[in-house]
């Protein structure tokens, strides 16, 4: 079993891999001040000049998007994994038209109460999270119901909308099969549960249940910005009351429940998300190109095809690409925890000894950063050759995972996903200290 290095001081951490000569571990801490690229040969080597990634929340003012460019560019070694999330946003949104319309085109009875009305209610994840608030948008431009202001989508929850009065969204109309339907957000909130945690699948749970004694018959279509929230309105309400709904991330439930009813879901290649996060640090560690074993194979194989992702240099960021989940394909989609075959290969740890990486979830309740990113990450870990400590935040405040990178000098890279995408400078000054 791997052993997973604590955030010690120095001595405790020499300690620590005397007591481990006895245990059945498979690896010991490197220099307790940073390893140098490869060999045996070590070298001092400062907290802020580490390789450092950023990922799933990336650096950028939570208000207008505008990216943290300070962060992206912390030091020469540093980059943002994610995916792109308006090329995701726009194919969900693409998904639930093409599922209405479908529907529709065939005969089944979408608009429930006959009323004319496709009403729909949204689960929104986070206001201030760039990926919730694509996502919004992605969906209120495919159905018609987004409002522009300033030549950008409106993304605030409405509240209840049941009239079709709100500002923030307008009606839109679908034609199908010569008859005119109206499109209505009829609710939408930010998930946020009372100790002030985002993206929470049980608030939504209960937001459903409210929604429908408010409106039931009148709800046609339940739209999520994940897969979390998704699933919990899916199991407690539209399930029972076969109304299609569709989430975001393919987690390995979601995607099962499609048999059942859940209309989609979109994979944002969490597997090619996760190598990345770790091949991004690998690669600065052994002082190869960044592109090695990503658009370039490396000497075990690995190379990943232009089809699943992009880099874009100016942000430093690596983006993978998303695939629609549907009933048409869905089985292909089934274990979301199973790495990507083309990147899949050990490297050998005498090219590539053993590094000590410092990585934290920003919430250790995330549906999907638990069950389908860190599942990855512990695979490709493992076929790196990196040790890995895994950090689990309360998913509200930076301190509670900040307080556990008490001893970077422990480390040799970082992995970081913030509570907040505003929130860098937490990170930041504690390894420029």
């Amino acid at each position: 079993m791997k052993k997973k290095v604590l955030a010690l001081t120095l001595s405790a951490t020499l300690a620590l891999s005397l007591v481990a000569c006895s245990a059945t571990t498979d690896s010991t801490p490197s220099d307790a001040q940073g390893s140098s690229s490869g060999g045996s040969e070590t070298t001092t080597v400062a907290n802020k000049d580490k390789p450092l990634v950023w990922f799933n929340r990336q650096p950028s003012n939570s208000s207008t998007g505008e990216l943290d460019m300070t962060a992206l560019s912390f030091n020469e070694d540093t980059y943002y994994v994610g995916f792109d999330a308006n090329q995701g946003a726009e194919l969900q949104g693409t998904m639930i038209l093409d599922y209405i319309t479908k529907a529709i085109e065939s005969g089944a009875e979408i608009d429930r109460n006959g009323d004319g009305v496709i009403g729909y209610v949204l689960a929104i994840g986070d206001i201030g999270h760039n990926d919730s608030i694509a996502r919004t948008r992605g969906v209120r431009a495919a159905l018609g119901t987004a409002v522009e202001t300033d030549d950008v989508i409106d993304s605030t929850p409405v509240g209840t909308n049941v009239d079709g009065t709100s500002t923030f969204v307008k009606d839109g109309t679908l034609e199908i099969n010569g008859k005119t339907y109206t499109v209505r957000e009829l609710a939408s909130q930010e998930m946020k549960n009372s100790a002030g945690a985002t993206w929470d699948a049980a608030t939504a749970g209960n937001a459903i249940a409210t929604w429908a004694s408010s409106f039931g018959d009148q709800i046609d279509i339940v739209a999520s910005n994940n897969d979390g929230m998704g699933m919990s309105m899916f199991n407690a309400w539209s399930k029972a009351n076969e109304v299609p709904t569709f989430g975001y991330d393919a987690n390995s439930d979601a995607v099962a429940a499609i048999a059942e009813g859940y209309g989609g879901t979109i994979s944002q290649h969490a597997d090619v998300q996760a190598y990345l996060t770790l091949r991004v640090l690998r690669n600065a560690l052994d002082g190869v190109d960044i592109d090695t074993g990503i658009g370039t194979e490396d000497d075990a194989g690995n190379v990943l095809g232009s089809d699943v992702f992009y880099y874009d240099e100016a942000s430093r960021s690596y983006y993978a690409l998303n695939v629609a989940v549907t009933a048409e394909n869905y089985q292909d989609f089934m274990d979301s925890t199973v790495t990507y075959a083309p990147v899949s290969n050990q490297l050998d740890a005498t090219a590539h000894p053993t590094k000590n990486v410092w990585l934290n979830i920003y919430n250790s309740a995330d549906n999907f950063l638990g069950s389908t990113y860190q599942p990855l990450l512990q695979k490709y870990d493992d076929l790196l050759n990196l040790n890995v400590e895994y950090i689990a935040g309360d998913g509200q405040t930076e301190s509670n995972i900040t307080n556990r990178l008490s001893n970077p000098s422990a480390y040799d890279a970082f992995a970081i996903n913030m509570v907040k995408t505003d929130n860098a400078a937490s990170y930041t000054g504690l390894l420029s200290q």
